[in-house]
C-alpha cells in the first residue's frame, strides 16, 4: 500500500517538546516512523518504508559522495514512537533546526509529512501564490 499523506493541521509543541501527530497521519505512518532535517527549514517525517528506501539509496552511493550526507542525515534523525495521545517528542536539535517553539504546521507531502514553524509555513504558502501551478501541472501531464 502506498502512503498518501495529504492535508495540513495546526498544532502546538508542549513545554516538553512534544507535538501531536494527527490520527489520520498516524494511520498512514504506522507504529514507528522517523523524523529528520528536511529542506527549506522544515522537518521530514518518514514512514518506515520510506526510511528504508532512503537507506538503500544512501548505501548504494560511493562513500566518497555519501559520507557528509550520511553524517548529517543520520545524526540528526530520531525514531518516533507516539504515546497514547499521539504525541511524539521532537529532540531539541531538530526543534532548533526548524525553529519550532510553539505553533507548528504539520503538512502532508505525499509520501512524507513536513513539520514547519507556522510563521515559516504561512510565508511559504504566501510565496506559493506566485507559483504558476498551471505550468507545473502541465509538466506532469495534467
Amino acid at each position: 500500500m502506498m502512503t498518501r499523506l495529504i492535508g495540513s493541521y495546526q498544532h502546538n509543541i508542549d513545554s516538553k517538546g512534544r507535538v501531536i501527530i494527527p490520527a489520520k497521519y498516524r494511520e498512514e505512518l504506522g507504529e514507528t516512523f522517523y523524523i529528520t532535517c528536511g529542506t527549506d527549514g522544515c522537518l521530514f517525517v518518514l514512514p518506515q518504508s520510506q526510511w528504508i528506501a532512503i537507506e538503500e539509496k544512501i548505501a548504494s552511493m560511493p562513500i566518497s559522495q555519501a559520507a557528509a550526507f550520511q553524517r548529517a542525515f543520520y545524526s540528526s534523525a530520531c525514531e518516533a514512537l507516539p504515546d497514547k495521545q499521539g504525541r511524539v517528542l521532537i529532540p531539541q536539535n531538530l526543534r532548533d533546526y526548524a525553529g519550532l517553539d510553539k505553533d507548528v504546521t504539520i503538512a502532508g507531502a505525499g509520501t512524507r509529512l513536513e513539520i514547519w514553524n507556522t510563521d515559516k509555513w504561512n510565508k511559504l504558502q504566501s510565496d506559493a501564490q506566485c507559483v504558476d501551478f498551471l505550468s507545473l501541472m502541465s509538466g506532469i501531464g495534467l
